[in-house]
Order: C-alpha cells, then structure tokens, then sequence
C-alpha cells in the first residue's frame, strides 16, 4: 500500500510529508464540504467545511484582519486530508497531534506566508471554540462549557448541499487571500 492518498484534483499526496506545491485549494474546499462534523452525531449534516465558513465569518464580525479571517476559514484545512477526529479520542493520539500540527503549518505557509503567531492562534482558538460551543448548543442542545465567548455573526445552521459549501469556501478563500 502507499503512502499517500489520491486527493479530489487526483494529486497523489503524502499527507506525512506534505509538499506545498501540491496542497490545492481545491483538494481543501471539496472534501470539507462532504465531512460531517461532531463524527455524524448530529441530528443533521453540518460539514466541517460549513464550520470553517462559519469560523471566517465570525472572524469577519470581529473585525480582524484579512491574514487572520484566513487563517479561520483554513483552521481545520488539515482535516481535508487526515480526516476529522474528535477532540477526546485526538488528545490521546500524540502522533495524529503532530502529523496535524506539520500539515496544518505547511497549509498555513502555503496561503498566509507564515505560521499564526502566539497571538493569533489564541484568536483563531477563541473563534473556534465559539463557534464549537454554538454548534453543540444548536444541534445536540449541550453547553460544551461554562462561559461561551460571544457570537457576533449570525450562526447558519441549514443544511446545504455539498457544492454550495464547497462554492462558498471558495468564495471566502479568493477574498481574503493574502
């Protein structure tokens, strides 16, 4: 068996040695509109591609910087090709941890220029969680914690087909991009 996956654009990636010429955008947008947040346990399809859009928008409301509204709509592009694993089971997996960790810093590379900073990966985190903790409260109605940091977008939570969230990652990818 080889050591690489055949991605959307049929580019044969090595998802442990990432190479930045062949991270494509498209290889990000279309397999993120197709994964299923929370592992499929909601009542109703939610895409990680439709959390990443999400995450950009709630960035956008924030007033953040373009660089930086980037950087949340790319913040799970890892997952385009390692797949979404939940947040208990991916804590005790140290080297899933680092494998996600090189990937996500060469996608990061790749389209912003450089790694977020200290400073921005809180922001990114905090825009996460945020948005994380709205979509348990709307889908399973479990408050994930004690103090939610506030939503300033409007959360969408309608399912959508695939294309149109594919379509609209795009959309917000050619905006922002630095």
């Amino acid at each position: 068996m080889a050591d690489y996956i055949t991605t959307y654009s049929k580019i044969h990636f090595t998802p442990l040695e990432p190479k930045p010429e062949q991270i494509l955008i498209a290889d990000i947008a279309h397999p993120l509109s197709l994964l299923t947040r929370a592992n499929g346990h909601f009542e109703q399809f939610y895409s990680v591609g439709q959390h990443s859009i999400q995450c950009a928008n709630e960035a956008a409301a924030r007033g953040y910087t373009r660089r930086l509204i980037l950087a949340c709509l790319l913040h799970d592009a890892s997952e385009a090709y390692l797949s979404d694993i939940t947040r208990p089971v991916k804590k005790n997996l140290p080297g899933y941890r680092e494998a996600e960790r090189v990937l996500q810093n060469a996608i990061y590379k790749k389209f912003l220029g450089s790694v977020p900073d200290e400073e921005e990966a809180k922001q990114i985190r905090h825009v996460d969680d945020t948005c994380l903790y709205f979509e348990f409260l709307h889908f399973a109605g479990e408050k994930l914690f004690e103090q939610p940091g506030e939503m300033r977008s409007e959360a969408d939570f309608a399912l959508h087909p695939f294309a149109e969230t594919e379509a609209e990652f795009l959309r917000l990818f050619h905006r922002y991009c630095v």
